[in-house]
């Protein structure tokens, strides 16, 4: 399935009218299936399908490491995309036992949780010493917008990234929902081995809690957000360990929890 299309509409601009064809981000239900039951269902773009299978499997806490997946695969309907993840016979009958059915529109990343406590509860204490220059919060988040290719097309697609002064930006995904999109930086990370403890997850949306969360699982201790956090994300990340950086603009940004992490140094040579 394409994660692009093109639509025929009429606009106006500076006072004209004209027509012509406009590129449209892809959005369909993408189900998450453990040996043959479905866990989930979340409205997604259709690529990176692996990443996310991965991702979402390791921050909702399915599965520990990525070693418990033993396969996946995308089979495709009329209707959308089936992940069928094969995973341990452990976990599979766990998961029977407990089935999470969750209905997922765009701009949820909480559902199916089963109580309050669940929902709001901190995922562990990111331990990393890792530190950040202040002047390189600028060219990290420069360099995301510049790999944006589906949202240049569509200009309605959310992306997340892994930004480290030794590599720069190593790793970007991107998707119509903000927590699939950090789905699919996860699964990226931990399927290619890197370290989530070594650099900092950048965001173009808004920080909410469970995007905190899913920095927890990643390991990563410093979040760059272009724009603002809730006040529930504010207080996760506290508790958790977290350095929140956000409403980046150009140089211009604002730090909310562990300002220690975010140094005066030199901006890295990184290309």
């Amino acid at each position: 399935m394409r994660s692009l299309r093109s639509f025929e509409r009429q606009f106006r601009r500076a006072g004209r009218a004209g027509s012509g064809p406009r590129m449209l981000a892809e959005e369909t239900p993408v189900a998450l299936s453990y040996n043959g039951v479905t866990q989930a269902v979340m409205m997604a773009t259709p690529s990176d399908l692996e990443d996310f299978a991965v991702g979402f499997s390791l921050n909702e806490e399915i599965v520990a490491t990525p070693a418990d997946i033993e396969t996946i695969e995308a089979v495709e309907s009329d209707d959308g995309i089936d992940l069928q993840i094969r995973v341990t016979e452990e976990i599979g009958e766990r998961l029977a036992k407990r089935r999470r059915a969750m209905a997922g529109p765009v701009g949820c990343g909480l559902c199916g949780v089963e109580s309050i406590e669940e929902a709001v509860k901190p995922r562990g204490v990111v331990t990393s010493d890792f530190t950040l220059a202040a002047a390189d919060i600028a060219g990290a988040m420069a360099a995301l917008t510049k790999v944006q290719a589906m949202n240049a097309e569509t200009g309605a697609v959310h992306a997340a990234g892994f930004w480290s002064p030794q590599t720069g930006l190593a790793v970007a995904r991107e998707d119509v929902g903000r927590h699939n999109a950090l789905d699919k930086l996860a699964g990226a990370l931990a399927r290619n081995g890197i370290d989530g403890g070594q650099g900092a997850v950048l965001l173009t949306s808004r920080v909410s809690v469970e995007m905190i969360q899913k920095t927890v699982a990643i390991g990563s201790p410093v979040v760059l957000a272009i724009s603002a956090p809730t006040a529930l994300a504010v207080r996760t990340a506290e508790q958790s360990n977290v350095t929140l950086v956000a409403i980046v603009r150009g140089e211009d940004h604002e730090i909310f929890t562990h300002p220690s992490r975010i140094t005066n140094g030199e901006i890295a040579d990184v290309a």
